[in-house]
């Protein structure tokens, strides 16, 4: 893994799609922690572009009666990956991306500050796709090279930043499958 497939915080791999959702890093922060999420618009469709659309603040909120239950809602988030693998970039990783809301992790709050958050296209009742963990695997590889304070303990799910909050990205989630593929080569 080479520091070559980044620029400026952006993946060179990734599809670019600039959000307006994002803001400055505290000065103090330090990007130490990689957040799983799970994410389909309207809940259970996938491959429509609504999440795209959703990060870029271009979603119709008419197109779906789901859609007015988070109308004017501002979020985005580092990467989302699609059933397909496809993966999309909408914030740089510098950046402090708007995807874990009120959160705490190891005694600081504010998970937004110091991590780096990863959407993956799914739901908490359906498993995901092998090409979802295989890119999952990927980017995570390269960002543990970019930001050497994030390591292999500090990855952990939206469900365990705000509990009772939130629940993805599910018990469908193998973090098993996920960890190991992380775990260097003998």
């Amino acid at each position: 893994m080479n520091l070559s497939m980044w620029q400026q915080g952006w993946y060179r791999g990734a599809e670019k799609c600039e959000s307006p959702n994002f803001g400055q890093r505290p000065q103090a922060a330090q990007i130490d922690l990689i957040v799983v999420h799970s994410i389909s618009l309207p809940p259970g469709e996938f491959g429509n572009g609504a999440v795209q659309q959703l990060f870029t603040n271009q979603l119709d909120w008419e197109a779906h009666p789901y859609f007015q239950s988070i109308q004017g809602l501002e979020v985005s988030s580092h990467f989302f990956i699609e059933r397909t693998g496809k993966v999309w970039q909408f914030v740089s990783c510098d950046q402090r991306a708007w995807h874990a809301g009120v959160s705490s992790y190891r005694g600081r709050s504010n998970c937004n500050d110091d991590a780096i958050g990863i959407e993956l296209e799914g739901t908490d009742e359906q498993p995901f796709t092998d090409f979802q963990y295989e890119r999952l695997q990927l980017v995570t590889q390269l960002l543990l090279v970019a930001y050497p304070a994030l390591t292999p303990e500090r990855i952990t799910g939206h469900s365990d930043i705000a509990p009772g909050r939130k629940t993805d990205p599910g018990p469908c989630f193998d973090w098993s499958r996920y960890r190991q593929a992380l775990l260097p080569a003998r």
